[in-house]
């Protein structure tokens, strides 16, 4: 039969329907067994009309019933009756017949089995209704099949089409147990249509009931899908035996948590073992921004799965970048949204410092170039009394108070992560700053590296960071050649793992030098032999690539055509040609000393 005879869904009656009685039951079931014991084609068409009404009432009837075990106990034959009915092809051959057959039995589908009786019906029901879908051999669908003339795979593959069809109409019912909490709601089809489904996940002619069931709103906490059916589909796509719209994948990783976390981790992955960059078009092309920016709940989830990352990952340059380049897809898709329904900022960053959040979150762009520098004094000045708050109850007895007071600057460095294109303007300043300019931007800049404080080292570490920044900027002045032994040797150091405490973490050091090489008036062979060769001795290699691609990305983010912006983009091309270079040669000779 073809799609278009399917007719729409009728109606469950408003009116009061005369009682059904077992002797009417009685006359049905007898057809029934007749039909199924010998050919009776000719008698089951003259009985298909009357047939049809009898089903209607019957549906009617255990609709109006509170539940399985009530219908079961006015009618006890029934389960007998419909069983014998969906194993008569003629029967289930009918468009209208086979609706009402299919409707009873997601009417005695129990959403929560409260007896032996009810778990025994819901087996049944899924055993029926997966077995009507494959190829058993049966004698009368046979007879069917050879009469009609239709290959036994192709009456079962429409079979399947109209199945999937029928359900998919079935669970757009809207919610029936508003008006009467007596009735069986219709939002218990969700839950049977999605039993019946998962034996189906992998069949493409299942995925539109599949997506339908995915996207289908929950206005009723009985319209829950059944959780073997979301275990069955993210085993499915995760090993790429199912393909799903993009909007049912996001529905997927709402209902199912599982399947998210494995999406958050699979991209995650990529951060913690290439260590040299996360190309930014696989997290443009992957759904998780967009699905963030939908769905508050599922953003909520990816950002705890960052923080537990970032806890043990607190130095690792690469995830930092990771969680910065994804943060920035996100914002970029909620900018998207229609404002109508955009969750507010509030909502999405609820453990944030309120008064950092719109500060932070704003994008450099959007900022005058004259004003950056006073708003980065403000960002620096705020963090600095939040970490003194902290320090400043280090000596306070109780431990939930620490405790507290640690969050809040977590939190506050975790949003700064987040928001990294601040801190690379703060470096990008740095380089043009006069001495007495560094205090603030050279304090966020040290944060952002060493959050924690450990020790109460930040006093030494600013004096380091001072250091350091004071190395670069006579290095990078220097005009003659051969480039100094000394500073280059020092500066090297201080790039180096040191033992002792406290020690300036070498990516702040690294930071600097690559924005050195980018940013100052210098030539662009002195900066790249600069660059090679504190990089070459101090192995940070993968680093360097890391924070040159994180830079590339923040100045693609502003957009900005001027011709310096244009000698900017060749300095940085120039420099990741050459750490690329330097990195192929690591590789070669890595290689080299496996063989020998």
């Amino acid at each position: 039969m073809a799609l278009s005879q399917l007719q729409p869904l009728i109606q469950l009656q408003q009116t009061a329907e005369p009682p059904l009685s077992v002797q009417e039951m009685r006359f049905w079931l007898d057809k029934a067994v007749a039909w199924g014991q010998a050919d009776t084609q000719k008698d089951t068409s003259l009985h298909l009309s009357r047939l049809r009404d009898f089903l209607q009432q019957l549906l009617t009837h255990i609709n109006n019933m509170s539940s399985t075990a009530e219908t079961m106990k006015t009618l006890p034959l029934l389960g007998q009756f419909l069983g014998r009915l969906c194993w008569n092809p003629y029967v289930t051959a009918d468009a209208a017949g086979r609706r009402l057959l299919f409707q009873c039995l997601w009417g005695l589908y129990s959403e929560h089995p409260g007896n032996a009786l009810e778990r025994k019906a819901n087996q049944w029901i899924r055993k029926v209704l997966c077995q009507l879908a494959t190829e058993e051999d049966d004698g009368p669908a046979q007879a069917l099949m050879k009469q009609m003339g239709v290959p036994p795979k192709e009456y079962h593959l429409k079979v399947l089409r109209k199945m999937v069809a029928l359900l998919q109409e079935n669970i757009g019912k809207s919610c029936s147990s508003l008006g009467n909490i007596n009735q069986r709601c219709s939002c218990d089809n969700i839950l049977a249509t999605s039993e019946a489904c998962v034996p189906l996940v992998t069949c493409p002619e299942a995925a539109p009931l599949i997506g339908a069931l995915l996207q289908q709103p929950v206005t009723c906490v009985r319209a829950a899908l059944s959780e073997d059916f979301l275990v069955a589909l993210s085993s499915a796509h995760a090993s790429k035996c199912l393909s799903l719209e993009e909007q049912a994948v996001v529905s997927l990783w709402y209902h199912n948590l599982p399947s998210l976390e494995e999406a958050v981790l699979s991209l995650l992955e990529c951060a913690l073992t290439n260590s040299r960059s996360i190309p930014q078009k696989q997290l443009e092309q992957s759904l998780l921004p967009k699905a963030c920016a939908q769905h508050c709940s599922i953003f909520l989830v990816v950002n705890d799965i960052f923080r537990s990352i970032l806890k043990q990952a607190e130095g690792k340059e690469s995830v930092k970048y990771f969680i910065r380049t994804f943060t920035s897809c996100f914002l970029r898709e909620l900018a998207l949204q229609q404002h109508q329904t955009r969750v507010s900022l509030k909502a999405m960053f609820p453990q944030s410092p309120q008064r950092l959040l719109l500060p932070l979150l704003t994008p450099p762009s959007e900022m005058p170039q004259e004003a950056r520098r006073r708003h980065l004094h403000w960002l620096s000045g705020s963090l600095q009394r939040l970490t003194e708050e902290e320090e400043e109850g280090d000596g306070d007895t109780s431990s939930s108070t620490r405790l507290e007071r640690y969050h809040r600057v977590f939190e506050a460095w975790f949003l700064l992560v987040q928001c990294a294109h601040w801190v690379q303007v703060a470096v990008q300043l740095l380089v043009t700053s006069e001495p007495e300019d560094c205090g603030p931007l050279l304090w966020l800049l040290i944060f952002y590296h060493h959050p924690t404080n450990r020790g109460h080292h930040r006093a030494l570490q600013l004096v380091h960071g001072k250091e350091a920044w004071d190395h670069l900027h006579s290095l990078f002045l220097v005009s003659a050649r051969p480039l100094p032994v000394d500073r280059l040797q020092s500066l090297v150091t201080l790039m180096s793992p040191q033992s002792q405490q406290p020690s300036l973490s070498p990516l702040l050091t690294l930071n600097l030098l690559v924005h050195f090489a980018v940013f100052l008036q210098q030539s662009l062979s002195a900066a790249t032999e600069i660059l090679q060769m504190v990089v070459d001795r101090s192995g940070l290699v993968d680093e360097a690539e890391c924070v040159l691609s994180s830079l590339e990305l923040r100045l693609n983010e502003e957009n900005c055509l001027s011709s310096d912006t244009k000698r900017v983009h060749l300095r940085i091309q120039a420099l990741r040609n050459t750490v690329t270079r330097m990195h192929a040669a690591s590789n070669c000779a890595d290689n080299e000393a496996l063989t020998l």
